[in-house]
């Protein structure tokens, strides 16, 4: 496995790969991997010949320093977990790689209709940064294909979106969310719950697998399933950001009878920490 961490070694070893007709995939990460990383390399290595993993905290996502700041960071881990599964190369950029004139001074990219709802609503710019530092790698690795987890849905079709917009030839692949066996989507924000938190944070997954019980039960009344769950959250101790039931194919607002491909999404702070999960539901 080759490490490197500027963008001439990056291309010179992707030059390669393509003059001998190698199909290429990249899988995007801040780091910090779990199994759910780790499924979405093996999905890569399913649909590819050779396999390129970016480790990028991507400053330009955060809106809130702080949260920036307590991102777990953990390369030797990272590096560890990749190559015991055979990865090919890995790219670790430092911030001026990625932003050599400084964020401030750096074209960003924007994608319409994603600021003013779910996570965009509250986390101005997230989805700007999103969209800047993924078109930069798609840019730079120019893979064939790029592999993209579920738990993240809004993230997922921004991304489907950018490429589909702006003609970039590769194809964007989502991969189902991991879970613990309680249920809890893996994230790396796990690791910054407590113990008392573990115990808790399951709950999410719980109340969004009724509210879909519930839509495949006949219910319409989509406002009242909506607030039942935040009730519901909110007694439990969690604060909730968003939860919301949307169309799967662009987030609209569903019109019950008629749209019956649906996702359910939420967002919640369990005490200092932002959780995030959806669960598809297809009512045809």
């Amino acid at each position: 496995m080759q490490i490197v961490d500027n963008i001439v070694a990056l291309r010179t070893r992707v030059k390669t790969w393509r003059q001998q007709g190698e199909v290429i995939a990249l899988v995007p990460t801040m780091g910090n991997l779990h199994e759910g990383h780790l499924s979405l390399v093996r999905k890569a290595k399913a649909l590819a010949d050779k396999i390129v993993v970016s480790l990028f905290v991507n400053p330009l996502q955060f809106n809130d320093i702080n949260d920036l700041n307590a991102y777990p960071r953990t390369l030797s881990e990272d590096i560890n977990l990749l190559t015991e599964l055979d990865c090919d190369l890995v790219f670790t950029p430092a911030e001026d790689v990625m932003y050599p004139q400084g964020m401030q001074a750096h074209t960003r990219i924007h994608v319409p209709g994603m600021e003013d709802k779910l996570c965009g609503l509250g986390r101005p710019g997230h989805f700007d940064g999103v969209a800047t530092v993924v078109a930069k790698l798609l840019n730079m690795v120019q893979a064939d294909i790029a592999v993209f987890g579920e738990k993240d849905y809004q993230q997922l079709l921004l991304i489907k979106k950018l490429v589909h917009d702006l003609n970039l030839p590769v194809d964007i692949i989502g991969a189902p969310t991991c879970r613990e066996d309680t249920g809890l989507a893996m994230s790396s924000r796990n690791n910054l719950l407590t113990p008392q938190q573990l115990v808790q944070a399951p709950l999410l997954y719980q109340t969004l697998t009724e509210i879909k019980t519930a839509l495949e039960a006949g219910e319409q009344d989509l406002a009242s399933l909506q607030s039942q769950a935040q009730q519901r959250l909110s007694e439990a101790g969690f604060e909730p950001e968003y939860i919301d039931i949307r169309r799967a194919e662009d987030l609209q607002t569903v019109t019950p009878g008629q749209d019956k491909n649906l996702r359910i999404l939420a967002a919640v702070k369990l005490g200092k920490i932002r959780l995030i999960d959806n669960v598809a539901c297809n009512l045809a």
